[in-house]
Formats: structure tokens, sequence, C-alpha cells
């Protein structure tokens, strides 16, 4: 009837489980970091404490040692349950099930599959022990982060054996099989501690023992492998295998996988980001974070990702899963609207006090400058290239809030884009992989390219069964994001002839920064033709972190930094040759032939 009708179950103790592991590659080929197996030597029955077996049965099977292999009325429950969502919901899994499901067959959810695990159920326990099939379940049970079985996990967690395992450490390993990526107190302490709490309630003890075991702080060794900036990458690099081929097969199939992560970029930025972040938290919040992303412009090919400062501390990866207001950094967009809109870097515009009527506001909106001064007469470059928020504001309504919405969409900004004045003062959010990719728009003559990491993977025999294809679409015509590239350069031209060409980034460059009210976020995009870089720092529970903190004193140092330090090999941006440099005055608009004025600036017309 079923294939493993061969089988020999009076040798199965003898089955060895080869594990190969999965190689990932960076940009050039080289490895980057392993997925591998952490499993040692097997533990016999005789030598299992007896709190590991109880906490296994009270979470796992509590009729183990009663049953003929399979739970009838689990079988009844999870049936009704499937057929509720008419799909495969719920499992009702023995021990002895599971173990023919580790040995014998797929994760796959489907009815064919739990026919055949209830038909090796009972073939296991026909050929084998009750002991026998424990010391397998307990052998090869996943732990999470490549960790095979109780002795590898005791090892990983405690550096003890097994054999000397405490009673609530024996309900900590209990309580990880029903899902290692949530239970697992590599990944939530909080979450292990309240499983491990619910098994400890649910075993038969002394309520002495049971008051001592929960009230243990559950803590494990610090031993992390790989930089605990670069895991964030790893665990991204996981979710992705895991999600298209299957929980865990990176640890046993020995996969190979090419990134487009260059080695040394990434190393260079972990170090720059890991400075930034400890100065900041000495003299402000331990609660400072970040994240970080470079891309090639006309790839999206990601080249740095940095989720954030410690993966020990936190596993949430900020550059793929934080939303953040974007503040100043979403600027160019409502710059790039007013040029669509026939207005043009040389328009000039009044910086002026202004305040008016919200909908839905009892108060009126009186909008400040960063600095709390108005300039008066100003060009939309100075507007720009110094942030300022009343002239971004009348060029919003000049050209019409629906379509800077409409644009924001078009560059990938979707999230909490409210038709308000307030609008041009960045309230709009994204993740650092969505402000990276917009930016890029400007770096890649006007095209969106969609980021990415994993370029290929190659099976154990080396055919390649995944590799990406770009996704790249025109958002902006050529003459305007040359006008914008031109635009978002003048500020760094003016730090350019402050710190001499020899000490500053060797090609063009432009860029922006962004800060939100009380520096809640503060952010540097910028881009050199070979590479786009988004940074936020703030912190994690969103309030602010001093008062006058801006992006050019957390985010742009790192940027700057960064691209000051790397060779680059592309020198220029893309230009339309249909466009002209004029000399302007960026105060009042007007041309000028002094291109050593302080006040003149080259624009494109």
């Amino acid at each position: 009837m079923f294939e493993h009708d061969w089988i020999d179950f009076s040798k199965i103790e003898l089955v060895s489980r080869q594990f190969l592991p999965s190689i990932v590659l960076d940009d050039n080929g080289d490895e980057l970091l392993r997925f591998e197996v952490d499993k040692r030597e097997d533990i016999t029955f005789d030598k299992i404490p007896d709190v590991l077996v109880k906490a296994f049965l009270a979470a796992e099977d509590h009729k183990f040692f009663s049953h003929s292999g399979i739970s009838y009325k689990g079988i009844l429950r999870s049936f009704l349950v499937n057929l509720y969502h008419m799909r495969v919901k719920q499992g009702a899994s023995t021990i002895t099930q599971q173990v023919a499901k580790m040995m014998f067959l797929t994760r796959q959810r489907k009815l064919v599959r739990k026919i055949k695990e209830v038909f090796l159920a009972f073939q296991l326990e026909r050929h084998l022990t009750k002991e026998q099939i424990f010391e397998l379940y307990v052998n090869n049970v996943y732990f999470g982060g490549g960790i095979y079985g109780v002795e590898a996990a005791s090892r990983r967690f405690w550096n003890k054996s097994a054999i000397d395992l405490s009673l609530d450490e024996a309900a900590i390993l209990a309580a990880i099989p029903k899902s290692a990526r949530i239970y697992s107190p590599l990944n939530s302490i909080a979450n292990a501690t309240k499983r491990r709490n619910a098994i400890l309630k649910s075993m038969i003890l002394t309520p002495k023992q049971l008051d001592e075991a929960i009230n243990k702080e559950v803590s494990i060794c610090d031993r992390i492998v790989g930089s605990s900036i670069k895991l964030y990458m790893q665990e991204y690099i996981r979710q992705f295998v895991e999600q298209k081929f299957g929980k865990d097969i990176l640890y046993k199939n020995g996969y190979k996988i090419k990134t487009s992560i260059n080695k040394d970029w990434q190393n260079l930025a972990e170090e720059l980001f890991k400075n930034k972040i400890e100065s900041l938290r000495k003299v402000a919040s331990k609660n400072i974070n970040g994240g970080m992303l470079s891309i090639e412009p006309e790839t999206g090919k990601i080249r740095v990702c940095i989720g954030g400062y410690d993966f020990k501390e936190s596993q949430f990866n900020r550059a793929f899963q934080a939303v953040r207001q974007m503040g100043s950094a979403f600027k160019p967009i409502v710059y790039t609207s007013a040029i669509l809109a026939n207005l043009d870097m040389d328009t000039v515009m009044v910086d002026e006090p202004i305040e008016m009527e919200l909908p839905g506001c009892p108060k009126k909106w009186i909008p400040r400058n960063w600095t709390n001064k108005f300039e008066g007469e100003m060009t939309l470059a100075r507007a720009l290239s110094f942030s300022n928020n009343i002239v971004t504001i009348k060029a919003l309504l000049n050209v019409g809030i629906d379509k800077v919405l409409d644009l924001s969409e078009k560059f990938k900004i979707k999230r909490s884009l409210m038709p308000y004045p307030s609008l041009a003062l960045g309230t709009a959010e994204a993740t650092v992989e969505e402000a990276t990719s917009s930016f890029n728009v400007f770096a890649n003559n006007g095209f969106y390219v969609k980021p990415y990491m994993i370029e290929w993977i190659k099976d154990d025999v080396g055919k390649k069964i995944c590799e990406y294809e770009i996704h790249k679409e025109r958002i902006i015509d050529s003459i305007t994001n040359s006008k914008m590239v031109n635009a978002l350069g003048l500020r760094l031209n003016l730090f350019k002839k402050r710190y001499g060409s020899k000490n500053w980034i060797q090609s063009e460059v432009i860029g922006k920064t962004g800060s939100t009210n009380e520096a809640t976020t503060t952010w540097y995009v910028g881009a050199s033709p070979e590479l786009t870089t988004s940074i936020y720092i703030g912190r994690d529970d969103n309030k602010p972190m001093g008062k006058k903190v801006f992006g050019s004193q957390t985010t742009f140092p790192v940027w700057l930094d960064f691209y000051r330090r790397i060779n680059f090999t592309k020198k220029n941006f893309y230009i339309d040759p249909s466009l002209e440099e004029v000399f302007i005055d960026w105060n009042t608009g007007k041309k000028s032939k002094d291109k050593n004025d302080s006040d003149v600036v080259a624009i494109l017309k």
C-alpha cells in the first residue's frame, strides 16, 4: 500500500540522518556564512533524566506509554477542525507519529501524508519498544537554529549534558518543539518562559517543586555564532528559504545560496553603524537602534543589510520591518512633483509665517522651520538643500496634494499618506527598504527597481532551483530626474568644498537628511552612481532622542564615513544631454556670472 512497507523497523535505530550544510555566498562567490546542524552524539533512554521524560510527555503526549501509537480523540478533534476550515489546519500527532514524520515523511500538510503517518506509527509500535521510540524522538527533534536533539540543545543553551538538566531546563526543552521559531529562548525568553510555566503546571509536581521551577529566571549561554549584526541578514535568508522550500531545509539539503552582499562593504558598514549607536546610547538612551540598507542602483541588488544593533537583544529586523515617519527624506518627492508641474529649481517662493485651517482641527495649523527662522525669498533649489518647511509646503499646495500623492504611490511610498499640507513635512511612513528603493529612482535615471538579496539557489547537485528576476519600471522622465539629481547634490557640493576633494567621496553623490518631530526618527538617504543607501536611527519605542537632534548628527556621519572609504568605480550620474548648466543666485533665482559667489550654484535647465 505504501512505499514504506519495505522498511525493516527492527533496525530503525540504525537509520543515519545525513545533514549537509547550506553555504551562503557573497557577491564574489566567497563563503559569507553557513547553515549547519548542531547535532551531538545521541543519548540512550537509560541516561535520559526522569524530569526530561516527564516534561516531554506533559508537553507532547501524556499517554505515550499507554497508547498504541495514535490518539483517536486527537485525530477526531483535528478532523473536525480541518473539516470546518476545509484544509489541514490542525494535527494530532503523538510522539510516535512525530517520529514517523521526522524519519520518513515531508512536512506537507496533506491528508495522504497524515494517513501514511498513522500507518508508520502503528509499524513503529509493532517493531520498537516505547523506550526506543522515545529515544529516537529526543535525539532527532528540532530546537531551532540548526540544533537537533536534546543533547545538542542542552549543550547550546546551558553548556551541560542533557543528563544533568534541572526540572525548569527540561521544561524549556519540552516547550520548544511545538514551534522553535516562537518558543526557542534564542528567539524569545518571554515566550519560552510562558510555555515552560504552562508545561510545569501540567506535570505532577509537589507545590514546592512547582514554585521553585516557575520562579527560576530563564537564561541561556551568551554564545552566538557570527557578528550580532550579521545575524539579521542570516535570519532574513533563513526565512526566505523556509518560506519557499520548507522548514529547516537549510540545515539538511546542502544548498548553495548566492547573495548580492558585498562582504567588505558589509563589514565596514557594521563597524560604523555599531560605533554610532554605541556613542548615542552613552549620551541619550539605551533604547536607540536603527537599520541600514545599500543597493545597486541599476539592479536593486542589496549590497549591505543591517537590521539592528544586536540580534541577541532584539530579532526585529529594522531594515525591512520598522515603519517610521520619513520627515524631510520625503521632500524630494514633493520637489519632483513641482518639476513635473512645470516649476523649476530657480522658481522663487517666500519663506514666511503661514497658518491655515485643516479639516477636523479646532486650532489653526502654524508650521515652522526647524531653525525657527524665516529667510524670505529663496529658490526651490535652496529650499530643498536646506530642508525649508514653509517653501516645501507652498510647493506642495502649488502642485496640488493629489498629484504628490499619486507620485508617492509610483515611488512605492503608500503608508499613512493623508491629504493634508503636513505631507510636505514627511508624515508619510516607510521602511528602510522602501526609503532606499524610492530614493534610488534618482540614482537610476528615473527607474524604480525592487531590492533583492538572494540571486539564486542551487541544490546539492548544483541545479538551480530558484533565480531572481529584476523588476524595473520607469517612474519619471530623464529630464526631470536629471534636474533632481543636480538639486540633490548641491548641499553635498558645499561639504566637498569644506572637506577638500582629496578627503571627499570619490564620485558624484546626492542625498537628503530627514528628522521627525522631536527626533523620534532621523534619516539619511544618499547615493553615488554605484550605491544607494538609507539609514535610520531612533528609539525603538518611538520616543524623542533629545532636543535639537538631527540626521546631520546621527545618520549622515555614518553615511559619509561609509562612502568616503569606498573606492567607487562609477563616478558620474547620467544627465540628460538636452540640459545645460545655468548659474543662479539661489536666493533670488537670477542668473549670475560670478561662479565663486557663495550664493551662486549651477542648476540644470
